[in-house]
């Protein structure tokens, strides 16, 4: 565990974040980290063996400023009209020196894929933290960050950030906005080997400060789709009695069908179909079925659903994940009327 500090117009804020792997690494020697050097030479006068040493010559390790902002939510599922939608976001300093970088949120993406923006006056970013909450997970132990503010990060230590959106309501199906979160070094910023006198931060600086590879800044999208996905259900019945006709008289069973599908885009997930047993009807035991597959009457590890009595007599079919994809799912069951 390792400390990052929130730098915010008023106050200096020290936050806990956790470490999480990442493709990028800090530059190597950190900065401040002195290379010395002595040279020697032996030599013989006569039967002594004399070392003579030059002298110590001494370079100081710049600071390297570099970032790495990365997207870990590349496809949020949203509705029109949605409300603090989370965005999540790692951002590591990969400079060789304690740096401090300000965060700059842009919702107004040019894109093919862009077709709406978040809208940017409720917007807001977060600054995971690990007290009092759970990390990488979005809470109300998270910091507000100031626009302008600044985060200290040590070398090749990360920290989790989280923006929040809301979606326009004008938004359709199908569409996408983007959202992109920018971190720049406080230092400066610019070409790869622009060099900032004297403004290194490190162990015993000052020292100059040099922009690496990745130019002291870093950015990285995260896409809110809209999926206007629902699921209908549509029910049918049929009515046989012991002589073969359809009339409704005791003893005689109701066939039911129901046909359960998606309509929109996205996915629907955790569906379960019920249905309570009309009154004045009693339940045919091992009827229920799902596309034309007998499901077990009783709860068992197969969880592929079941009839329950009590406290309503009843019929339950967990469904899963729901797309247009999946196509229709046809539940079918039969009662006898009392």
């Amino acid at each position: 565990m390792q400390s990052s500090k929130f730098l915010g117009a008023a106050s200096t804020l020290v936050l806990a974040f956790g470490f999480a792997s990442n493709n990028a690494h800090a530059e190597g020697a950190l900065a401040g980290t002195q290379i010395n050097n002595t040279a020697s030479v032996n030599y013989t006068v006569g039967s002594v063996n004399t070392t003579s040493n030059s002298n110590q010559v001494t370079i100081t390790v710049v600071e390297i400023l570099d970032v790495n902002v990365d997207s870990q939510t590349d496809d949020i599922g949203v509705s029109p009209g949605d409300t603090a939608q989370v965005a999540e976001y790692i951002v590591q300093n990969t400079g060789n020196g304690p740096e401090a970088f300000r965060l700059v949120l842009d919702n107004a993406i040019t894109a093919p894929t862009d077709n709406f923006d978040p809208i940017a006056a409720s917007s807001a970013i977060y600054i995971d933290s690990t007290t009092g909450g759970t990390a990488g997970v979005f809470d109300s132990s998270d910091t507000p960050y100031v626009p302008g503010g600044e985060l200290e990060i040590a070398p090749d230590d990360t920290f989790t950030v989280f923006v929040l959106n809301d979606i326009p309501a004008i938004a359709l199906d199908g569409q996408s906005g983007i959202t992109r979160l920018r971190a720049e070094a406080r230092t400066g910023t610019g070409p790869a080997g622009t060099t900032f006198a004297g403004q290194g931060n490190g162990i015993g600086g000052p020292f100059d400060a040099v922009v690496g590879v990745g130019d002291g800044v870093s950015s990285d999208d995260s896409s809110y789709n809209v999926s206007g996905v629902s699921v209908t259900a549509t029910k049918t019945q049929t009515v046989v009695d012991d002589w073969g006709g359809a009339r409704p008289v005791p003893g005689a069973r109701i066939n039911y069908s129901i046909a359960v599908s998606a309509t929109g885009s996205g996915t629907a997930i955790n569906v379960v179909f019920t249905d309570n047993i009309p009154a004045n009807t009693t339940y045919v035991a091992g009827s229920l079925a799902r596309n034309s597959v007998a499901i077990t009457d009783a709860a068992d590890p197969a969880n592929d659903g079941d009839y329950s009595a009590a406290p309503t007599p009843r019929v339950s079919v967990p469904l899963g994940s729901l797309s247009t994809a999946a196509g229709t799912q046809t539940i079918t069951f039969t009662v006898t009327i009392n």
